[in-house]
């Protein structure tokens, strides 16, 4: 979840106060889905953890209580300004831009991402970088979204607030595709991690349909592209405004992209 700045290039401004209802709407739909798959593959006590792109601290304490006082969390961002607050003792804050530095030295048990690389422009160099830090026997943990794969906000078109949504997460993607974007990303992950050294390749996708984290994430983030969406002639101030409020109301299932998340580990090293 790293930050995504109109400076650099990405679309979405991490520094802006939208960015921290788009973290909390992003831990309360993937944080137990993501943890599930972490979990299946340790981390054990003594891990050593990279959480690449890590915009918030939830997955970065969540590491740290699994890891234990002999472990340590390393969350990285080229914007640490989300990763403030109570911090465990085992968790290291470090600015870093992984598709430009150098990984974190020491090697990791564990390397982490989640909807980190569809945003760079670079995401095979990216994606090398953490999959070199990768230690023997490790495991390299890519999730990243998939729009291609499903694109509506609302699946179920049955009225106009449906399809007013879905005619703005159209401009979104356009949005997106015009950054440089890649909508079908995800999916290919599994080839991606195979071609950097990793073997026990699996992959599996969220979907969640509806839910509130749904609507809260569409809404901040359709306030934080405003003013790109109206000056790209994709929405009007007043679309806007109207689909705003059909996402305070329950009725408006709203879905996000398909996440995909990936896996593979380093083989250990010959004897």
């Amino acid at each position: 979840m790293s930050r995504m700045t109109t400076d650099d290039g990405y679309l979405l401004d991490n520094r802006q106060h939208e960015a921290g209802r788009r973290f909390d709407a992003l831990a309360e739909l993937f944080d137990p889905w993501t943890l599930d798959h972490l979990d299946r593959l340790g981390p054990a006590a003594g891990w050593r953890c990279w959480e690449v792109g890590a915009g918030g601290l939830s997955v970065p304490t969540a590491l740290a209580e699994r890891v234990g006082p002999t472990g340590q969390v390393v969350a990285t961002d080229v914007d640490t300004s989300w990763l403030t607050g109570p911090i465990p003792t085992s968790v290291e804050v470090m600015r870093h831009d992984v598709a430009r530095d150098e990984p974190p030295a020491g090697g990791f048990d564990l390397v982490h991402a989640r909807l980190v690389l569809v945003h760079l422009p670079d995401r095979a160099e990216a994606l090398r970088r953490m999959a070199s830090a990768v230690r023997p026997g490790g495991w390299l943990v890519v999730e990243d979204a998939d729009p291609a794969l499903q694109p509506l906000a609302c699946p179920h078109e049955r009225g106009q607030a449906e399809e007013l949504a879905n005619r703005i997460r159209r401009g979104f993607r356009t949005l997106l595709a015009q950054r440089g974007v890649d909508l079908a990303f995800g999916r290919s992950l599994p080839v991606l991690l195979r071609d950097a050294g990793l073997c026990d390749v699996r992959a599996e996708g969220f979907f969640p349909l509806t839910s509130p984290a749904c609507r809260e994430l569409e809404a901040a983030t359709v306030r934080q592209l405003r003013k790109q969406l109206v000056a790209g002639g994709l929405a009007t101030d007043a679309e806007i405004d109207r689909h705003v409020t059909h996402l305070s109301e329950e009725g408006l299932d709203i879905t996000t992209a398909p996440l995909v998340t990936c896996w593979g580990r380093r083989p250990e090293q010959a004897s």
